[in-house]
């Protein structure tokens, strides 16, 4: 099992940036890629961003060129680095992982590989 924890979640004006990390533990070999989604009231979750064991990246048209995801293996986080944040960002921020044994043929990878889910860490930007 794999357990996650997201932190730095906050409040920030339109055009500042936040970096939500995300704490791995467990058995992390395990883990195959790691994503952030997010909810906001009344919408669907949507992902965010992805990123695989290989590095290869992915991110929703709506966040190209503004997010950041990067990953520390050392520290076993996976990161969000937030630019430029509007107020369509403000949601609840998920960290998801996707087990080894799930085999993706494409990133980012079905929704319903993410297995391991943090408790989420609030982002409103205003």
């Amino acid at each position: 099992q794999v357990q996650l924890v997201e932190s730095g979640g906050g409040l920030v004006q339109a055009g500042g940036s936040l970096r939500l990390s995300c704490a791995a533990s467990g058995d992390i070999f395990s883990i195959n890629a790691m994503g952030w989604y997010r909810q906001a009231p009344g919408k669907q979750r949507e992902l965010v961003a992805v990123i695989t064991g290989g590095g290869s990246t992915n991110y929703a048209d709506s966040v190209k060129g503004r997010f950041t995801i990067s990953r520390d293996n050392a520290k076993n986080t996976v990161y969000l680095q937030m630019n430029t944040l509007k107020p369509e960002d403000t949601a609840v921020y998920y960290c998801a992982a996707v087990p080894i044994w799930h085999t993706m043929v494409v990133v980012p990878p079905s929704p319903s590989m993410f297995d391991y889910w943090g408790q989420g860490t609030q982002v409103t930007t205003n």
